[in-house]
């Protein structure tokens, strides 16, 4: 979003903001009927809106669509604050914007999800965000298993139901080179392609060996045996042996590194 002066035809370089003590005034007014006051206080804090959608850019959501949803939790929290609370309402109107935010996400997610299980995120979303205004600060997710009486494994299970889920190539950090994905951290550093690679030439060498002397490296490589155990399998001397795995060894270098 950066360089985006425009969002759903608003322009974010001029969005004003509402002087001190100026919210608290409409908001009484608005709870009033005042259809002005309330005009004024959704324009005075678009930039609220704006603010809030910032968290949730990178994950490819149209930003239009973004601040579109995140004025419907706008209008959500003007219409439930109570002015007579001892709080402030971007306290308790980011909580609404980001939960409204994260239900359009959880709802246009590609992941299915059950229907009873979205139905307890809705509700653990809305116990989280009136626990946030209680307490000033994020709840955890044991706060929210107690206020609902409901277990914590199945308000964790419910939240990552939700979770928006992230591409593999998704970058998590950028040090002025190469950005390390999620792929780079989960990666197994024994299946790679030079890996895989590596092991078909090897295989594909292997097969150049006669049958003897593929015995004796597998059961010297892969086996772990010793060259006397190897001559006592095969019948053979333990010297005759390490002539053969010398020479099928010498054999395997040339073809791979050829």
């Amino acid at each position: 979003m950066q360089g985006k002066v425009e969002i759903c035809g608003v322009n974010t370089s001029r969005l004003r903001t509402l002087k001190p003590g100026e919210s608290e005034e409409l908001l009484r007014k608005c709870k009033a009927g005042d259809k002005a006051a309330r005009e004024k206080l959704i324009e005075g804090n678009l930039r609220l809106v704006l603010s809030v959608i910032q968290r949730f850019m990178g994950r490819g959501e149209n930003p239009d669509d973004l601040f579109q949803v995140g004025c419907i939790g706008l209008l959500k929290a003007i219409q439930n604050f109570n002015p007579d609370l001892d709080v402030k309402f971007s306290t308790y109107g980011v909580p609404m914007i980001i939960g409204e935010i994260r239900r359009y996400l959880r709802d246009s997610s590609p992941l299915r999800v059950s229907r009873s299980i979205r139905d307890l995120a809705y509700q653990i979303l809305q116990c989280k965000e009136r626990l946030q205004v209680r307490l000033g600060r994020d709840a955890t997710l044991e706060e929210i298993s107690k206020e609902m009486d409901v277990p914590l494994s199945a308000v964790s299970e419910a939240m990552d139901a939700i979770s928006t889920p992230i591409s593999l190539y998704d970058p998590v950090h950028n040090d002025a080179g190469d950005p390390l994905t999620v792929m780079d951290q989960i990666r197994d550093p024994k299946n790679t392609d030079e890996r895989w690679i590596e092991e078909l030439t090897l295989h594909d060498a292997m097969t150049s060996l006669g049958n003897r002397e593929r015995n004796i490296l597998t059961m010297r490589y892969y086996d772990g045996k010793t060259q006397m155990e190897v001559a006592n399998v095969i019948g053979i001397s333990q010297a005759q042996v390490s002539r053969l795995e010398k020479s099928a060894l010498k054999r395997l270098r040339k073809a791979v590194v050829s």
